[in-house]
């Protein structure tokens, strides 16, 4: 484990505890990579978004916050953690606009790389719940593709966090993506 990745679980613990300055510190160990993954999700948007990167990021943070306690036992868990609250505010936030626009026949989509270059735009809302009947048939694989394409982990960071070998996270991967792909272009 690296020095960031020790001081991240050291202070996660910490703020499980009820420390508000490890809190602070952790989020500070954290930031940048969350507002990556932030970025990265919010750049396969096709239309003009009104939700930043930064304020998606804060918004996960005020979230945390409001938790009784933080249940992470790492950096790696925290990063899957917040994934999972950014694409619930992302999906909220989807609602609120489509609500607002309901008379409009515009559709704003999300570049999943699940497809072809040509077929890989989904919407959100409809990825939101294909991730959900996920959920229900291979809730291991509905978590792999939160902490991979919400949360930007790599095949070994997923595998460390859900505690599974290198190979099999790889392998649930492919098979939730395929699921997925033909779960979105049936919709289509």
């Amino acid at each position: 484990m690296n020095s960031v990745a020790g001081d991240v679980t050291r202070l996660l613990r910490q703020w499980s505890d009820g420390d508000n300055s490890a809190r602070d510190r952790a989020i500070e160990l954290v930031y940048d990579d969350l507002k990556r993954i932030a970025s990265a999700r919010l750049a396969g948007f096709q239309s003009n978004q009104t939700i930043q990167p930064t304020a998606l990021v804060h918004e996960a943070f005020l979230k945390l916050d409001r938790a009784e306690k933080v249940q992470s036992s790492d950096r790696v868990h925290f990063i899957a953690l917040s994934a999972r609250i950014m694409r619930q505010l992302l999906v909220d936030h989807m609602r609120y606009r489509n609500a607002a626009r309901r008379a409009s026949d515009q559709s704003v989509t999300l570049h999943t790389g699940f497809g072809s270059q040509d077929e890989d735009f989904v919407d959100l809302l409809a990825l939101d719940d294909a991730l959900e009947r996920l959920a229900e048939r291979q809730p291991e694989q509905a978590e792999i593709v939160e902490m991979r394409y919400f949360g930007g982990l790599s095949i070994e960071e997923t595998a460390s966090a859900m505690g599974q070998s290198v190979s099999t996270v790889n392998r649930n991967w492919r098979a939730a993506r395929a699921w997925l792909f033909l779960q979105l272009k049936a919709q289509s």
